[in-house]
């Protein structure tokens, strides 16, 4: 597990992402900038960003479905001027790339935090991400694979993708994984040695995984004890039906 997930803590977040943020910010020496976040509700449910800017940053909110949106509209009326806000569903390819949207804004391509959350092709969205850098990105993964498995969301048969998918897609990138809390942190190559982590960490990022996600949908295998236990109760409740 990472060092960073002593740092945990929700203001919006669902999983600790305020709190590690802040930290993550706080060593890079960045106390206000821009940031993108997408699906982005209606800019305070489970937001990974909107801690920051109630802390004087702006950036750009992007959210597909209409009724969100409308509340997102709402809810920004007081940051009008820090805020951008696109109605659209973000894809791989095509007008609604992450790279076609986000350049209908003034956003410059280094900017700070991006945080990426739409329950299906994350992955890919950040893999087909060409023209733009954040310093640091939140990724929804599949949590509940552990470990060592390469998946990539492929529709409802192949949900989500993996830790190990998502941490080699980032090395692709030019990124560090640095903490895992149901969601993947990663952090610019090039920045990584101001967080100041572990080595083992930057160079085995697997130790980073928080396994208590996968629980619910890998139970640990039945002891040798546990199985001659139920094989006397199958036994006796047979004798009982006799």
């Amino acid at each position: 597990m990472s060092s960073l997930s002593s740092f945990k803590k929700n203001v919006y977040s669902q999983n600790g992402e305020d709190g590690v943020l802040q930290e993550i910010l706080r060593r890079l020496e960045i106390f206000r900038g821009e940031f993108v976040e997408f699906g982005a509700w209606d800019g305070k449910h489970l937001s990974n960003t909107r801690h920051l800017l109630d802390q004087g940053w702006g950036g750009v909110y992007i959210e597909g479905d209409r009724d969100r949106y409308q509340q997102l509209v709402q809810n920004m009326q007081p940051f009008a001027v820090r805020v951008e806000l696109i109605n659209a569903y973000v894809e791989p390819s095509g007008k609604n790339s992450l790279d076609s949207l986000l350049a209908r804004t003034r956003l410059l391509p280094e900017f700070d935090v991006l945080s990426i959350d739409i329950d299906s092709f994350d992955w890919q969205v950040w893999e087909s991400l060409k023209t733009y850098n954040p310093t640091v990105i939140v990724i929804e993964i599949n949590s509940g694979i552990p470990a060592g498995i390469y998946q990539t969301h492929r529709g409802s048969n192949v949900q989500g993708s993996s830790f190990t998918a998502t941490v080699d897609l980032g090395a692709r990138k030019g990124y560090a994984a640095v903490c895992h809390t149901g969601n993947l942190i990663f952090v610019r190559n090039n920045a990584v040695p101001r967080l100041k982590l572990p080595e083992s960490e930057v160079t085995f990022p697997e130790t980073l995984f928080d396994y208590s996600w996968t629980r619910p949908c890998y139970a640990p295998p039945p002891s040798p004890g546990q199985i001659y236990l139920s094989r006397i109760r199958t036994t006796l409740k047979k004798m009982a039906r006799r």
